[in-house]
């Protein structure tokens, strides 16, 4: 999702709120979520994200950041509302679910623990 965007963040529903701007989405709330850079939403635990709007310019983006930073928080809460009523995280919507790594194979008994396949070399009982 490398276009630009405006998007809030949420430490939970009614919480802390965190508007940001980037040119890459996923990559730039990863770094929210995993609080890799020092700041406000590390400080306060701002990780979920609850609105994003992509845009076809950086300006535009830029512009809907600066003003959106200027409303009064009942304008931002109704923002997120419209949009996401539940205040969910929209991190599975911008990445995609998740796929397992062994996704499409079929599990034998082979690629089961030994415990659980029952051959773990006791003879049934305590010893």
């Amino acid at each position: 999702m490398k276009s630009p965007a405006v998007y809030m963040l949420a430490s939970g529903q009614n919480g802390t709120l965190y508007i940001g701007v980037t040119s890459d989405l996923i990559k730039r709330v990863w770094q929210h979520r995993e609080s890799v850079v020092d700041g406000f939403t590390k400080k306060y635990g701002v990780k979920m994200l609850v609105w994003y709007e992509q845009h076809e310019t950086m300006e535009s983006a830029i512009c809907k950041e600066k003003a959106m930073k200027k409303w009064l928080r009942k304008w931002k809460l109704a923002t997120i509302e419209k949009t996401n009523p539940h205040w969910l995280d929209l991190w599975p919507e911008i990445t995609g679910p998740v796929v397992p790594a062994n996704a499409g194979t079929q599990q034998t008994d082979n690629d089961l623990d030994s415990r659980l396949r029952g051959n773990d070399g006791s003879l049934g009982g305590a010893r």
